[in-house]
Order: C-alpha cells, then sequence, then structure tokens
C-alpha cells in the first residue's frame, strides 16, 4: 500500500514527461534535417514566401498582411487569456482554506497528502505560467511584423530592413506560440495527475499518435519531387 501511495507517483510521473519530451526532441530534429516532411517545417517554408511576396508588392497587398497578422495574434491572445485565467483559478485554489484532499482519499492510487496535492497544483501553475510567457512574446514579435512588414521598400532607410529580417521575427514569434501550445496541451496529463498517476501515464502515451498525426506529412505533392523531401536546415533557411 505505501508503494501503491507514493512510489507510484515518482515512476509514472517522470516517466510520462519522459515520453513528451523525447517525442518532442525526435519532431525538433526532423524539422532541422527534414523541414518539408514535417507541419510545422513545411508551414515555416511557406511563411518565408508569403513574406517575400508581401514585401515585394507592398502597395497591393498590405491589407492582406495586416488581416492575417490580426487573425494571428487574436488567437496567440486568447491563448494567453485562457492560460492566466486557469493560473488565477489555480492560485485562488492554493490560497483557499478548503481541503482540497478530502473528495480524493482512498479513491484513486497515488499520494494524497497534503504536499503532494499542493505539488501537483503548483506544477500546473508553472506549466500555465510558462505558457502565458510564451504567448505573451509570440504576440510582441508578431506585433513588430505588423509594421515591418508594411515599410515601403523605395525608402532608403526601410530598404535596409531586408524580408530575411522579417522572416526570422516571424519565425520567433510562431516558435514561441508552438512552445506556448505544447506547454497548455502538457497540462492536460498533469490535471489527470490529481486523479492518479496511472492516468497521467496513459494520457501522456495516447498524446504521442495525436502529435505525431498533427506534425507529419503523410502526403506530398508529386511537383516537389523527393529530393525537396530531405532538404537540409540550410537550403531551407536560404529560401
Amino acid at each position: 500500500m505505501e508503494w501503491r501511495k507514493c512510489y507510484l507517483d515518482l515512476l509514472l510521473v517522470p516517466l510520462s514527461f519522459l515520453v513528451l519530451t523525447i517525442y518532442h526532441i525526435w519532431i525538433w530534429n526532423k524539422v532541422r534535417t527534414q523541414p518539408l516532411s514535417t507541419i510545422i517545417g513545411t508551414n515555416s517554408h511557406a511563411r518565408r514566401y508569403w513574406v517575400a511576396a508581401i514585401m515585394k508588392d507592398n502597395e497591393k497587398k498590405n491589407i492582406l498582411a495586416v488581416q492575417t497578422i490580426r487573425n494571428t495574434i487574436m488567437g496567440s491572445t486568447l491563448m494567453a487569456t485562457t492560460s492566466i485565467l486557469l493560473c488565477s483559478g489555480l492560485a485562488a485554489i492554493l490560497s483557499s482554506t478548503y481541503s482540497i484532499k478530502k473528495p480524493l482519499n482512498d479513491t484513486v492510487y497515488g499520494a494524497h497528502g497534503e504536499f503532494m496535492m499542493a505539488l501537483k497544483y503548483v506544477t500546473l501553475l508553472l506549466i500555465f505560467l510558462f505558457s502565458f510567457m510564451c504567448h505573451s512574446l509570440s504576440i510582441r514579435f508578431i506585433n513588430q511584423v505588423n509594421f515591418l512588414i508594411n515599410t515601403p521598400q523605395h525608402d532608403l532607410i526601410a530598404a535596409k530592413i531586408p524580408p530575411s529580417y522579417v522572416c526570422e521575427l516571424l519565425e520567433k514569434g510562431f516558435v514561441l506560440n508552438i512552445v506556448g501550445n505544447r506547454l497548455f496541451y502538457a497540462a492536460l496529463p498533469l490535471l489527470l495527475w490529481i486523479f492518479g498517476p496511472v492516468l497521467v501515464f496513459l494520457c501522456s502515451v495516447a498524446l504521442v499518435p495525436i502529435f505525431y498525426n498533427l506534425d507529419i506529412v503523410f502526403e506530398f505533392d508529386d511537383d516537389l519531387g523527393k529530393g525537396d523531401h530531405e532538404m537540409t536546415r540550410e537550403d531551407f533557411l536560404s529560401v
């Protein structure tokens, strides 16, 4: 019984984090080595072409650029707002005098002491705080792109701002957006940790095939050719 109450948490929860960490290390390496075989790399590739096309013909496409970036900012703002609201709710639970562990005693596996319950909620709080921070930084970078992408290229000073620089800022914003979303998704297994470590492990294992289907491109256009699938990171960034 003691092993069930304590060591099950120490075994399954770190193992759940390890499963998700290994998957994201693998997908990060996949994006670096074969970007067009992943959704993340393919979208990044398309955004570089999009920025170059917008800045080349800015007088006709400036409204399109503003609307597109505005929609992206709205999505990041929604996620940032949701994260900080959940942080506020968790902080209210932690500061309340109500014993949150009583309804869970002797109902599920794992430890349910005051320290363990506090650890679960504090871990959730930190995850949502980091998600909020990533989305806030993403909004900052994308807001900068919103101004820079509409600079008139015929101006001598504005001409010193190349599309590659705007692309890098946009990519930083989207990378932070992706990290914030993945942190938000990682909070789902932690929410289930309240009901026991077994659900944490099962949820983490179930998330891997879901992420795989969302991250990997299974069908390619024949015009791309097989050689494009093996595009290196240097070739990818030079576009």
